[in-house]
């Protein structure tokens, strides 16, 4: 990557103290749907590489996360009542 394309993407997740994480994770989520459909190529690469990034930040950190189960695939086969085919 060159040196200007990394000043763009932020400083790395690993070394942002967790509030910051935490708003760069919002800030990045809030700006998601409008670089998807407006954004150039490129934005949306850079884009989807630092949430990437900041995503894998947050879950390194946080690996007991608390998980709804709705947001699980059994919680959504059950919430739409389909079974899983094996």
């Amino acid at each position: 990557m060159a040196e200007h394309e990394a000043r763009e993407a932020g400083p790395s997740a690993g070394g942002l103290e967790e509030g910051r994480l935490m708003k760069e994770l919002e800030a990045i989520h809030r700006t998601r749907h409008e670089t998807l459909l407006h954004g150039s190529d490129d934005a949306l690469v850079t884009h989807t590489r630092r949430m990437d990034e900041l995503e894998r930040e947050y879950v390194r950190r946080h690996p007991e996360r608390a998980q709804t189960t709705g947001r699980t695939r059994s919680g959504a086969r059950a919430r739409t009542g389909t079974e899983e085919q094996d």
